[in-house]
């Protein structure tokens, strides 16, 4: 890809997100954070879940 295809295609994908309306880049922003894992499992892997998993099973 040369350089003048990149930003050809940076600039056609900045036209599109500006020309959404506000009601739908709220809701693909909320989409995504809900989408988004939590930040126990983000920073140190699987380890947290499967203690939570252990702990509850204990309760």
């Amino acid at each position: 890809m040369s350089p003048n295809d990149y930003v050809k295609f940076m600039t056609e994908e900045v036209v599109k997100y500006m020309e959404l309306p506000k009601e739908k880049k709220k809701e693909r922003k909320q989409r995504k954070k809900a989408a988004r894992k939590p930040w126990s499992i983000t920073l140190f892997g699987i380890i947290p879940l499967a203690l939570s998993f252990v702990f509850r099973r204990k309760s």
